[in-house]
C-alpha cells in the first residue's frame, strides 16, 4: 500500500476550495419595426451572481490598506533621512530639501490611499452584512 506523504511547508498552506457558484446570464433581444421594412434591435445582457465573495473583497482592501500604510511609513522615513542629509551636507542642501518635500508629498499620498482603502473595506463589510440580512440604522 502506498501511503500519501504530507509535506508541511511554511508558506504553502492549501485551503479547501469553496464551491464556485455559477454565474447567471440573462440576455434579452428586442426588435422593433416601423412597418416600412426598417427594423432596429436592442440587446440587453445582465450578469449576476447569486452571492459575491465579500470576504475576499474585504481581505483585498485590508491588504491594500496595509500597503498604503507601509508606503507612507517608508516615504516618511526617507523624508526624514533627506532632512538629515540637508543639515549634514550644506553644499547640496537645496537638492536634499527638494527630495525631502517630494518624499513628504509621497507620504501624504500613501496615507490618503490607506484611508481610501479603509473606507472601501468598510463598504465591503456593510455590503456583506446587508447580503446576510443584517440591517444598519444610520442616525445621521
Amino acid at each position: 500500500m502506498a501511503e500519501e506523504k504530507h509535506h508541511h511547508h511554511l508558506f504553502h498552506h492549501h485551503k479547501e476550495e469553496k464551491p464556485v457558484e455559477e454565474e447567471v446570464v440573462y440576455s434579452e433581444v428586442t426588435c422593433e419595426g416601423d412597418g416600412r421594412g426598417d427594423v432596429s434591435a436592442t440587446e440587453t445582457t445582465v450578469f449576476a451572481t447569486s452571492t459575491e465573495d465579500f470576504e475576499k473583497e474585504k481581505k483585498h482592501h485590508k491588504h491594500m490598506e496595509h500597503m498604503g500604510e507601509l508606503g507612507a511609513a517608508a516615504a516618511g522615513a526617507f523624508a526624514l533621512h533627506e532632512k538629515h542629509k540637508a543639515k549634514k551636507d550644506p553644499e547640496h542642501a537645496h537638492k536634499h530639501k527638494i527630495e525631502e518635500e517630494i518624499a513628504a508629498a509621497a507620504a501624504v499620498g500613501g496615507v490618503g490611499y490607506a484611508f481610501h482603502e479603509h473606507h472601501e473595506k468598510e463598504e465591503a463589510k456593510e455590503k456583506e452584512e446587508e447580503a446576510h440580512g443584517k440591517k444598519h440604522h444610520h442616525l445621521f
